[in-house]
């Protein structure tokens, strides 16, 4: 097992407050900092954004690729999905009334001593595991000391010179839609920190409060290498992490709730240069199209600063992406590793890994995006159906579980891809809220197959087993849903729709030939959507070409 010292923490109610610094709002605490009526998130006034067409930018790009080389690395943060803080037994819930969900530990208060969540550590071994790295079988927490008033301590415990797993790789498929292909992205690191809290803007600007209930909260903090070179590519890496941790369980990976959090490094070098541009940091990117658009404009506005012979203005900073604007802005000049003054955490022990440690949880590892992708692969799917059922988890166990019932792989796909997912993006609910199960839609698809009921009986029956569950055999039964596979009854019906319809008749013999499907639908009708129709078209074709 990891080797951790824990040390027992009494937490006593924290009752005095100084008045100065802290205030009450509806029975809720707050600390208020009180600021120049200038220091605001974000202009009120909001410029007209500027409309591009995708060949357009295309175009831009395109050209921008041919003198200039893009360098893009992420820095992604990860909640994990524990059921206290890093390093106190305080709860995170999101969306929690602010602060109350805090201690004296998290809250940074002199004497305070943190104790180590295991399954931090547990949940970091997953993941470097997951991401092909070399884990440190001996690593420690540091001090990255830095002030900002939702970090009441003043620095964060992290960890610097020995992370708990260095080097590996993420491996993708880019959409068909974006020229597909193959990529691999290299991973510098992996290491264990803490969440610092939030600040709550006022409207105008005069003043912010600090929330701390996400302050303490567990991350894993990964690096990748400078790997990237486009906005697609860089979105698609940041995707597949999210599908990683959702699959390993460590994390729900929300961007909107900042569970996954992506700071983006870019650069630009003439073709050919060897040495890497200046360096501008994005943030403020919460979801993975607004990463894309980021960086295609950060790219842009490098490369024409180059072009102009301005490339001196190109500055190490920090910019926020301003979504209304559709551009990046200056928020602040980037710190250095210096500025941070990191030394070992006096606190906390090393953490210390055992081999059978690391192989029990090696032997739990599920099966993981990129080797579900293959295997699907080999199955025949398309990468088209590949990347839609590999994409969730629960999708593609789903999917599993089906074709572990006998089901025929690519019906089962293009049932789940279809309708199912149709009905799912209507009523906004998840494959795990719908009443279906796997057992199920592998009985309706050999129930099609086999002949007992029609295809779009198939599809009354399934939007009945998805809103409000049963069995297929059942509502067949039931509702008494059988197919009709007796040629003479099928006869009779088309020589009644026949009979009936002798305008028509007349005409599809007269060269109308696409009346064909207007007599199908008439038999269908008469069925109750219960022909077989294979058998019927067949019987309506030698009547309708029978001569009179």
């Amino acid at each position: 097992m990891a080797s951790i010292l824990f040390r027992g923490v009494q937490a006593r109610p924290f009752l005095l407050y100084p008045s100065a610094l802290f205030g009450r709002k509806s029975g809720v605490l707050y600390c208020t900092i009180k600021g120049p009526q200038t220091h605001t998130a974000a202009p009120e006034n909001k410029q007209p954004q500027l409309k591009v067409s995708p060949q357009t930018k295309a175009k831009v790009l395109d050209k921008i690729s041919q003198d200039y080389e893009a360098i893009i690395g992420i820095e992604t943060h990860v909640q994990l999905s524990t059921l206290t803080k890093a390093f106190c037994s305080c709860p995170y819930n999101y969306g929690s009334q602010p602060n109350t969900c805090i201690c004296p530990i998290c809250m940074g208060l002199p004497g305070t001593l943190p104790v180590l969540n295991s399954k931090v550590i547990e949940f970091a071994v997953k993941v470097g595991l997951a991401l092909n790295s070399k884990l440190s079988l001996n690593s420690k927490f540091d001090r990255k000391q830095y002030f900002y008033p939702d970090l009441p301590k003043g620095y964060q415990i992290s960890q610097f010179d020995i992370p708990i797993a260095s080097g590996g790789y993420v491996d993708l498929d880019l959409p068909v839609e974006f020229g597909g292909g193959h990529r691999r992205f290299g991973i510098t690191r992996v290491h264990m920190e803490e969440d610092a809290g939030k600040l709550l803007h006022s409207g105008n600007g005069s003043y912010s409060q600090v929330d701390l209930n996400r302050a303490g909260v567990p991350l894993l903090e990964i690096v990748s290498e400078p790997d990237m070179r486009s906005g697609i590519e860089a979105a698609e890496y940041a995707a597949e992490l999210q599908r990683l941790v959702r699959y390993l369980g460590v994390s729900n990976g929300n961007m909107q709730e900042g569970s996954l959090r992506c700071d983006v490094n870019v650069s630009v070098r003439p073709i050919g240069q060897l040495e890497f541009g200046t360096k501008v940091e994005i943030k403020n990117l919460n979801s993975f199209s607004a990463m894309n658009r980021a960086i295609d404009f950060e790219i842009s506005r490098q490369v024409s600063l180059h072009s102009q012979g301005q490339s001196d203005q190109i500055v190490q900073e920090t910019r926020l992406w301003e979504e209304g604007g559709q551009k990046t802005v200056t928020m602040r000049k980037k710190e250095g590793l210096s500025d941070y003054r990191y030394f070992p955490e006096p606190d906390l022990p090393e953490v210390i890994l055992t081999e059978d440690y690391v192989g029990s949880i090696r032997s739990s590892l599920p099966e993981l995006p990129e080797l579900k992708r293959r295997r699907y692969e080999k199955m025949g799917l398309s990468m088209q159906d590949v990347l839609f059922l590999a994409n969730d988890v629960n999708v593609a166990g789903f999917f599993d579980a089906t074709i572990g019932k006998g089901a025929d792989v690519k019906l089962a796909a293009n049932w789940i891809m279809g309708d199912i997912a149709a009905y799912m993006k209507n009523e906004k609910l998840s494959i795990n809220e719908i009443k279906l199960t796997p057992q199920e839609l592998a009985e309706l698809i050999a129930s099609i197959k086999g002949g007992t009921i029609s295809g779009k009986i198939g599809k009354e029956i399934l939007f009945e087993l998805i809103a409000k569950g049963g069995t297929v055999k059942g509502l067949i039964e039931e509702k008494d849903l059988v197919q009709i596979v007796d040629p003479a009854e099928i006869e009779k019906m088309v020589d009644k729709v026949l009979v009936e319809n002798p305008k028509q008749l007349e005409q599809y013999r007269g060269g109308k030939t696409k009346l064909q499907g207007y007599f199908a639908g008439q038999v269908m009708k008469a069925s109750k959507g219960k022909a077989n129709p294979g058998l019927l078209n067949k019987i309506l074709l030698e009547k309708l070409n029978a001569k009179s």
